[in-house]
């Protein structure tokens, strides 16, 4: 055997009897990291090291919940895996607003929907990003609630209660006026 060889041999022969008494077989076992759903994890740990260290990532349209690594050291996890969360895109809620104004909520975030003054929720007022990327229930609209007595408002003082906005009001008023100057031509 060359004498180079002869040194190593005995150096790794050493490591190997320093590496069976610092960690004897099934004490230090962290070759099963803890999978991940909607993920993927690497070990990153360093060759010569007796501790274990896993990174974690997201598949795209989701969010890493968590530490990005984890550590194992004598057979035991140090902390627990990530979660990889869905993101559900807000909502659009026409002639209305959301509890919690984002651009995106994390899965099982929960909003409430809130009408504008004189519109009503049609479905569920609650709803909840879930883990396939989608709100739950399916997102409501908010529409105008007609109150009694609005189905045929003639008279400009009811306009007012009965009409979703100014716009509306006006252009009510001006088919009113229409209608009274086409009666007038009729009599004529």
């Amino acid at each position: 055997m060359p004498p180079k060889l002869q040194i190593t041999v005995p150096a790794l022969c050493l490591l190997g009897v320093l590496t069976l008494l610092l960690c004897p077989a099934g004490l230090c076992d962290c070759r099963k990291s803890p999978p991940i759903t909607h993920g993927s994890h690497r070990d990153i740990s360093s060759l010569l090291s007796f501790t274990t260290v896993v990174h974690y990532e997201c598949d795209e349209g989701y969010v890493l919940v968590g530490e990005p690594q984890i550590s194992c050291r004598n057979s035991q996890w140090l902390s627990p895996a990530p979660q990889c969360k869905a993101l559900c895109l807000k909502p659009e809620i026409e002639n209305g607003n959301l509890s919690v104004d984002k651009d995106q909520y994390v899965e099982p975030e929960n909003v409430t929907i809130h009408c504008n003054s004189g519109y009503v929720v049609v479905s569920s007022q609650s709803i909840t990003c879930t883990e396939n990327k989608t709100w739950y229930p399916e997102v409501p609209k908010c529409e105008w609630e007609v109150h009694n007595g609005c189905e045929q408002v003639l008279a400009g003082s009811k306009l007012m209660q009965c009409l979703p906005n100014l716009e509306d009001v006006k252009m009510a008023l001006e088919v009113y006026k229409l209608s009274l100057e086409i009666k007038r031509l009729k009599q004529e």
